[in-house]
């Protein structure tokens, strides 16, 4: 019944848009259709909220003394939220994406400088207090290819595929116990994870395209010779953290921490990422975005990604 009323208020809008001449009134109308969607919506317990971010880089030298070369880079993010709260059950949604490029005049190739699409969801029913039972799923993987770049025997660039949309992507999911003081501290205990680690399986077939020598099981993700899935069980711990540094900058903190029980439990993966926006104005802001990762099925150290600029961002 809500949502017919909503669709009729809708659809009495336009009509009184279509028989108004003024921009006065029409911008009038849209937003009296806008509150009253949004009305509805929060009153059946969702919020939603999210910024669009554009960060560009730009460098360019003419008969420059010290040297230098010309490149331009640009990395697009999006951050979006939509959560629910009614009563004793609350469900959490965010999406997390960005894609960043570097062309410089003296390179084949163009090259990437972020890559990243990521969906976290977590719903809770309270136990008691400030707890309550959860069951989260995280996904992640990455837009494009990968590669590395090398040079061949004349000293020309080359490049060699390593990864690519959906090699690759991981599915963690479980049931839990969440504690949540507000919506910026949030801390998820899972004891009973599933870890999923898909691939292509023409990276885990016949010659190693690294080494040249015959694939050996695990060297790429963990993934076993001929598989396209590594599954593994365990204990999964997220922290989510935002605070208010000072007035117009705030930092959001987000440590993931997964122990496999099945396989050197002791080797526990981590997962930090660091967003910090310093606000100019209601448009522009210099963003800081820094993310550590250890997981020796995927590279034997640390792995880190940081970027920083000047962004136009974009609510909604």
């Amino acid at each position: 019944m809500r949502k017919l009323a909503l669709l009729l208020c809708i659809l009495a809008n336009f009509a009184i848009v279509q028989a108004q001449n003024s921009e006065k009134e029409l911008i009038q109308n849209t937003e009296k259709a806008v509150k009253k969607i949004n009305d509805t919506i929060e009153g059946e317990g969702w919020k939603a909220k999210g910024t669009v971010s554009l960060l560009l880089n730009q460098s360019s030298f003419n008969n420059w003394i010290a040297g230098g070369e010309d490149s331009f880079s640009g990395t697009l993010g999006v951050n979006y939220d939509f959560n629910y709260k009614k009563d004793d059950v609350t469900w959490d949604n965010k999406i997390l994406a960005s894609y960043g490029l570097l062309q410089t005049k003296n390179t084949d190739f163009g090259k990437k400088t972020d890559d990243r699409l990521e969906f976290n969801s977590i719903v809770g029913k309270r136990a008691f207090g400030e707890w309550y039972y959860s069951f989260f799923l995280n996904f992640r993987t990455q837009f494009t290819t990968g590669y590395i770049y090398g040079q061949d025997a004349n000293g020309k660039e080359i490049r060699t595929e390593q990864t690519k949309f959906m090699s690759p992507g991981y599915l963690t999911t479980g049931p839990g116990i969440y504690w949540s003081k507000d919506e910026n501290l949030k801390i998820n205990f899972a004891p009973l994870t599933s870890k999923f680690t898909f691939v292509d399986n023409a990276y885990t077939s016949g010659i190693d395209r690294f080494t040249g020598l015959p694939y050996v099981d695990g060297d790429y993700f963990g993934v076993d010779e001929g598989k396209t899935m590594r599954y593994e069980l365990g204990f999964y711990t997220s922290v989510y953290y935002k605070l208010a540094i000072m007035t117009n900058v705030t930092a959001e903190n987000t440590l993931n921490l997964y122990s496999n029980y099945l396989e050197d439990p002791q080797n526990v993966d981590i997962n930090y990422s660091l967003n910090i926006i310093m606000k100019i104005n209601k448009f522009l802001s210099a963003n800081f975005a820094f993310q550590a990762i250890y997981d020796d099925n995927a590279f034997k150290g640390l792995q880190t990604r940081q970027v920083f600029g000047l962004g136009v961002n974009f609510g909604f």
